[in-house]
Formats: structure tokens, C-alpha cells, sequence
């Protein structure tokens, strides 16, 4: 009984895993998009120079 319940709890660990890991792919792609984003539309700033859309 004991293998088995480990087994499920392996199975249970491994799904939730991999849910979080496809979640945090979605997370980093969106992020992307907004970091390419960033500098496609960023603002000219002083002397025509364009500046940066962050500020470090």
C-alpha cells in the first residue's frame, strides 16, 4: 500500500511541476513582449537622442 501511495504522490508532484513550469513560460513570453515593446516605443528625449524606457 505504502509504494503505491508513494507512486501517487510522485504522479501528483510531477503534474503540479509541470503546470507551474508552463505557467512561468507564459510568464517569461509575456514579459518578453513587453520588454521588445519597450523599445520599439520608446520616447526621444533631449537633443533628439532616444532615450531608455527604464530608468536603471
Amino acid at each position: 500500500m505504502v509504494p503505491l501511495l508513494l507512486v501517487l504522490l510522485l504522479a501528483l508532484i510531477l503534474f503540479g511541476a509541470g503546470f507551474a513550469l508552463k505557467a512561468l513560460w507564459i510568464v517569461a513570453v509575456i514579459v518578453l513582449a513587453f520588454w521588445l515593446l519597450g523599445f520599439v516605443m520608446r520616447s526621444a528625449g533631449a537633443g533628439g537622442k532616444r532615450g531608455r524606457w527604464y530608468r536603471w
